[in-house]
């Protein structure tokens, strides 16, 4: 763990699920209900500095939080991104799109498109979503 880093100081969000590895972070990110962190319990800034073993299985729950956020929430795609250039601590953003989102087609971090947008995901959906991602935790990641 590093004292300066974030992430390893503190949960980075609302923690939906996690294990040995990592934790499935709900992030508060205005406009974008469903956007979720995969982050990496140990201090770790490059997929590259894990065993191939673990990178593996890094990437299985990134996909498996994929999965899970295009079945409660129906976006029109999903872009995943590890950048890390603000926070060097090896963190996935698993992120719902919509077109009509406020920055689409561009990445969420451009200047918006569309300041008004509205999201299209009810209160429902999100509760919905925590849920599936803690139950996918529990039964096939444990």
């Amino acid at each position: 763990m590093d004292a300066q880093c974030v992430l390893c100081q503190e949960a980075g969000g609302e923690v939906l699920a996690g294990d040995e590895m990592c934790r499935v972070i709900l992030a508060n990110e205005p406009g974008y209900p469903g956007l979720c962190r995969v982050v990496l319990n140990a201090h770790v800034a490059e997929m590259t500095e894990l065993p191939a073993e673990q990178q593996i299985a890094l990437m299985q729950r990134v996909f498996a939080v994929e999965r899970v956020i295009r079945a409660t929430l129906d976006p029109d795609k999903i872009n995943l991104a590890s950048l890390g250039n603000v926070v060097p601590h090896l963190h996935w953003h698993v992120i719902p799109r919509w077109h009509g989102d406020r920055h689409f087609p561009d990445p969420i971090w451009a200047a918006p498109r569309r300041p008004d947008a509205v999201s299209p995901v009810t209160a429902a959906q999100l509760t919905q979503l925590r849920a599936q991602i803690r139950v996918l935790f529990d039964a096939s990641l444990a």
